[in-house]
């Protein structure tokens, strides 16, 4: 064992020691986390590459002379603000919740201890260390008292390892067992975990399925975007015969459509408006993704302690056994209460009932840890004691065993007092145990646990409750809240060691007792590799491991700063009831983006086709010598196509409730629509403009119809479009469609409009032949919606399968 300084010998740095650190700069300044500076921030959206794109398009129509025509460069302005806001909002909920989330190592100064912020540590501060603690700086251990620390956060290997003093500690790895502190030798950016803490916790939304998706989608669109802007300028520019000015505005007007200039955006805008709306509920998410992961969940691991039931216990009653008397049974238990420099909620409880401490030194010390279940004090010639669990302390057969289990099987939580034949700390302890007394404790299960329980039942969402605590325990709690299997729980000793076994009884059973904190591990692999996605729940030291491995880590705000720091979601308020709202937010997100992504890339297929049918028609021309053919729009047509078909529905229905299952595949998923819905509308529009095309020497009022009943044409089916993708209906989507309707109605039966668009549907062959060619592509994208179900075996509704269950 470790020599223990006494807590007196080293009283740390004098606060002038200290000011004279802050003066020299010693100190541990690290970046926040989600510390991107506001000026990262305005860089990164409004210097994008898309941004470029509409600029130089932006400048190139201006030249023109067309200011009108150059409207689409609202569009750089509107995305840079619109992502700026959100993301600086999202910055800053994010640093709030940081500051309330983030540990606060106690120091020793001028003999007394305080709790400071991490960057408050100074060189040579001396750090107090408990089971839990975190270490933010590196150092060298200056007390110990069975100092272990798991450093498999650094290293990858779980094994703890013995910190005796003189030992070097590293930043980012915590405390198991034991207690100590340290003395801190590099600080700030020389800290070992520094670089690596500072890249994790910056706000980012890279590493999720649904980013590498439109990362993916975006390649494609930009090796497609090559050949069709060649294609297009050459056609306006050449084939066309135009004079420059409006062979350059059909060039830009045939480009513009091509770049799915708000999809990123949403995407941003999404992801941060989840986390301002969690943010609100108290939820700090220290990983962008976890909102998207969390949504693609089908198994909760959660532990019983701290989730299930509130944090605080209260003693109700102590049972003495054999031949032990009340008064040196409750001496006993108030020397080790009083004694533990780092209790845990059950012994806070007996410290707080017992307060009569007696005169006893202690004269060796075993700290608790999850693997062994006990911890012990030896007193001398008052007797060594152990405090533990009573079915790995007593022998089974007991009538002892039988009545604690008995207690234990209403959901109390049971602790054995025992004197032990044997010093704590000896190599072969507990020895032979002589039981003391039953120590019975209350815990109160959340009053939110039930309904919590009921939504991830009717989410299809499985629930394991895994614990550290006696399995009858465990199991009186989840039957007491109807879980599945909670009637018959499973003690965790007598579970296979094989993977593919124990995977097999984690998909049969439910609740979990006496789990070691490596099994909670070994069952979130289990889980997974069933292709299960796995959240992790808990506040305890011995969660890490399981929350390290799991797909999401969740953990208590009022849990260990290991978990903490582990986790990729924080629970601030403490409540398990919190954790629908973050499944929710994750599959508004997911589906809603899913839903913006089928309108903007729509417009990308069917603006690259169009582009090459009227590109390829004006090739043919040369070839054939016929008449060529000219782009049918100008700039201010395509813009005014996506203000009601695409910008501001996408905006809508990006932010709009969205309670669907979030689902892997999303880029197959999206291109199911999106290329046949491009593909008719492309089509139809082409066909449209031939009917109502005059020729190269066409008057103004000629070419003018032909480009209206283009854009009637396409107007028609992308709205349809719209209206397949906002399904199943209800009544807000309902008012959202026919809102764009009737917004187009006005933009040509309205005078002013009319001119001010150049839009003329006054020619009544050619606007019925518009609608012709748009009656056919809506029938055509309703079939391809329902053709690409039927294929896929997914069952479409027009309507809500339950109230609001679509909304």
């Amino acid at each position: 064992m470790s020599i223990t300084v006494p807590h007196t010998a080293v009283t740390g740095l004098t606060a002038a020691e200290v000011e004279q650190r802050r003066r020299d700069g010693l100190t541990n300044d690290v970046p926040d986390r989600a510390s991107r500076s506001v000026r990262d921030i305005v860089r990164a959206n409004v210097f994008t590459r898309i941004n470029a794109i509409l600029g130089v398009l932006f400048i190139l129509v201006l030249a023109t002379g067309s200011i009108i025509d150059g409207m689409f460069g609202l569009l750089i302005i509107a995305n840079s603000a619109v992502g700026i806001i959100q993301e600086v909002r999202a910055k800053r909920t994010l640093d709030q919740l940081a500051i309330v989330s983030q540990a606060k190592p106690t120091v020793r100064r001028d003999g007394q201890s305080h709790e400071v912020a991490p960057k408050e540590v100074v060189l040579d501060d001396l750090i107090e260390l408990g089971p839990g603690d975190q270490i933010v700086v590196d150092g060298t251990v200056e007390e110990s008292a069975l100092l272990e620390v798991d450093e498999s956060l650094l290293t990858g290997e779980a094994d703890p390892v013995d910190k005796p003093i003189g030992a070097s500690v590293m930043s980012g790895s915590y405390v198991v067992s034991g207690s100590g502190a340290y003395r801190a030798t590099k600080v700030g950016r020389d800290a070992y975990a520094a670089k690596l803490s500072e890249e994790a916790s910056k706000f980012t939304l890279v590493k999720s399925e649904l980013r590498s998706g439109i990362d993916t989608i975006l390649k494609v669109i930009t090796y497609l975007l090559i050949p069709a802007g060649l294609l297009s300028i050459y056609n306006q520019l050449v084939s066309s015969k135009e004079s420059w000015r409006p062979a350059v505005t059909g060039m830009v007007a045939a480009l513009v459509p091509m770049v799915p200039e708000g999809l990123v955006l949403m995407t941003s805008v999404a992801f941060a408006v989840g986390v301002v709306r969690l943010g609100r509920r108290k939820c700090l998410v220290q990983e962008l993704p976890a909102i998207e992961g969390l949504a693609r969940v089908d198994v909760v691991c959660a532990d019983k302690t701290g989730t299930l039931t509130e944090n605080g216990m209260r003693l109700s009653d102590i049972k003495t056994l054999g031949t032990f008397d009340d008064a040196e049974v409750r001496q006993a238990l108030a020397a080790m209460a009083a004694d533990d420099p780092r209790p845990n909620a059950s012994v806070q409880a007996i410290g707080e009932e017992l307060t009569a401490k007696p005169n006893w030194q202690h004269t060796a010390v075993a700290p608790f840890s999850s693997a062994k279940k006990w911890s012990g004090f030896s007193y001398g010639e008052h007797g060594d004691w152990l405090l533990g669990a009573p079915d790995v302390l007593l022998d089974p057969s007991s009538e002892d065993a039988r009545v604690a289990e008995e207690l234990g099987s209403s959901g109390l939580r049971i602790l054995l007092l025992a004197r032990s034949d044997r010093p704590v700390d000896a190599a072969d302890a507990p020895g032979v145990v002589d039981p003391a007394a039953l120590v019975v404790l209350e815990q109160k299960v959340r009053p939110d646990a039930r309904e919590t329980l009921d939504y991830f039942a009717s989410q299809q969402v499985s629930i394991k409750v895994i614990s550290g605590d006696n399995a009858v325990s465990v199991g009186a709690v989840a039957s007491s809240l109807d879980l599945r299997g909670g009637d018959h729980a499973v003690d965790a000793r007598e579970l296979p060691e094989d993977h593919a076994a124990l995977a097999d009884v984690l998909e049969r059973e439910t609740t979990f007792g006496r789990v070691r904190p490596d099994q909670k591990r070994a069952m979130v692999g289990a889980l997974q590799s069933r292709g299960h996605t796995v959240a992790m729940t808990g506040d305890g030291v011995n969660d890490v491991l399981a929350l390290k491995d799991s797909d999401i880590g969740v953990a208590m705000g009022s849990g260990s700063p290991a978990t903490r720091a582990v986790a990729q979601i924080v629970l601030l308020d403490n409540k398990f009831a919190t954790l629908p709202y973050v499944v929710g937010e994750g599959r508004r997100v997911i589906g809603n983006i899913e839903r913006v992504s089928n309108l903007f890339l729509t417009k990308t297929v069917y603006s690259v086709l169009l582009a090459f049918l009227v590109g390829l028609a004006g090739v043919g021309s040369q070839i054939f010598d016929y008449e060529p053919i000219g782009y049918p729009f100008l700039p201010r047509h395509v813009t005014i196509a996506a203000w009601f078909t695409i910008g501001i529905p996408a905006f809508i229905l990006s932010l709009a409730p969205n309670n669907e299952r979030a689902r892997s595949g999303f880029v197959s998923r999206v291109m199911r629509l999106a290329i046949p819905s491009g593909v008719v509308i492309g089509v139809a529009t082409f066909v449209a403009y031939l009917i109502a095309y005059a020729g190269p020497h066409a008057t103004p009022e000629q070419k003018e119809q032909a480009g209206t009943t283009a854009l009637i044409t396409l107007i028609m089916i992308a709205v349809w479009v719209l209206a397949i993708v906002a399904r199943p209906y209800v009544w807000w989507k309902v008012v959202l469609v026919g809102a764009s309707i009737l917004a187009y109605v006005l933009l040509f039966t309205i005078p002013f409009t009319r001119h001010f668009f150049k839009l003329d549907p006054s020619n009544i062959e050619l606007t019925t032949a518009a609608f012709i060619c748009g009656g056919v592509g809506i029938v055509l994208v309703e079939a391809a919606w329902w053709i690409a179900a039927a294929v896929q075996g997914e069952k479409h509704t027009l309507l809500p399968s339950s109230p609001g269950g679509g909304a």
